[in-house]
């Protein structure tokens, strides 16, 4: 058995790919397995992996099945005893891999551990988060954060007070370097298909936990995040995102707390097409109100 399996989901991506690759070289254990899954790049993606890394064990798929689907994909073929999830455009420092596992073996309660991502000026990717409660709900994305965008709650669900030079616990983090035991998780998909690209790392992360493990933050331990995709982000709340915060909180919390997030979601509908109506009378038309009703209607009824 493979000590690491690398899972990395590749799609039009040749470029960030191979330095990808090639910090692998030096930041691996020697027994260790890289696996790529090619969602039907266009860009000569596969072919570079075929032609440069013949180590690499290469899937291509004939069609784009997602993100998700690729990394479950790869999982599923991994052979390691630990699972390191990968973005194609992050690239490990030299020995990085090996100090992940070093840390995971002598921190036996700790299920996961993710490294401090870099930025190419040095700076620190602010990339933890604390999972959601139902307090977050009626904070995060309502009228509340509007009205009170440093409230206490989303200070404390943006992990406004973590300390990032110093080692340390995480409740939720970004996957895009994030190695985890295979035993960590008793289930056959390790990313949530349903719940990209919103909530699937909230997902991953909590039934971590769930199954009693630790999630550890190596401050020592460095990537280079040359995009920032590690950030902590929250995009325009779309009904996509607030559907997927709907399934998250009922795997998690079950289906009171969907109804809850049902309450959240209609007070935020409802101070929407209000302002949208108060800005009609001032004679001062955004957005037209039936979509809007149609898209959180939808979540609604969900």
């Amino acid at each position: 058995m493979s000590e690491v399996s690398v899972v990395i989901c590749a799609r039009n991506v040749r470029e960030s790919l191979r330095a990808c690759l090639e910090s692998l070289k030096h930041a691996m254990p020697l027994s260790s397995e890289v696996l790529v899954v090619d969602n039907a790049s266009t860009d000569g993606t596969p072919r570079m992996v075929a032609e440069a890394f013949e180590h690499v064990r290469l899937v291509r798929n004939e069609k784009d099945v997602g993100p998700s689907a690729a990394v479950n994909q790869g999982v599923a073929m991994a052979r390691g005893a630990y699972l390191l999830l990968l973005d194609p455009r992050v690239q490990l420092y030299p020995g990085a891999v090996s100090e992940m596992v070093a840390y995971l073996e002598t921190n036996l309660r700790h299920g996961a551990v993710v490294p401090r991502l870099l930025l190419p000026d040095g700076s620190t990717v602010l990339a933890h988060v604390r999972l959601p409660t139902l307090a977050t709900a009626l904070w995060l994305g309502t009228p509340l954060e509007r009205w009170r965008p440093k409230g206490r709650e989303l200070q404390r669900a943006f992990a406004c007070d973590f300390d990032y030079g110093s080692d340390g616990d995480v409740e939720q983090t970004s996957a895009a370097c994030f190695l985890m035991r295979r035993r960590a998780l008793k289930r056959a998909h390790t990313i949530d298909e349903g719940l990209w690209p919103h909530f699937h790392e909230a997902d991953l992360c909590a039934r971590v936990r769930e199954a009693g493990w630790r999630i550890g933050y190596a401050s020592g331990i460095l990537a280079l995040d040359a995009e920032g995709i590690g950030a902590r982000t929250y995009p325009a709340l779309s009904t996509e995102w607030h559907a997927q915060r709907l399934s998250w909180y009922r795997i998690h919390m079950g289906q009171g707390a969907g109804w809850w997030i049902k309450a959240c979601v209609g007070w935020t509908l409802a101070d929407r097409l209000a302002r949208e109506l108060r800005r009609r009378i001032n004679g001062i038309r955004k957005e037209p109100i039936l979509p809007v009703w149609r898209e959180f209607s939808s979540v609604l009824r969900g």
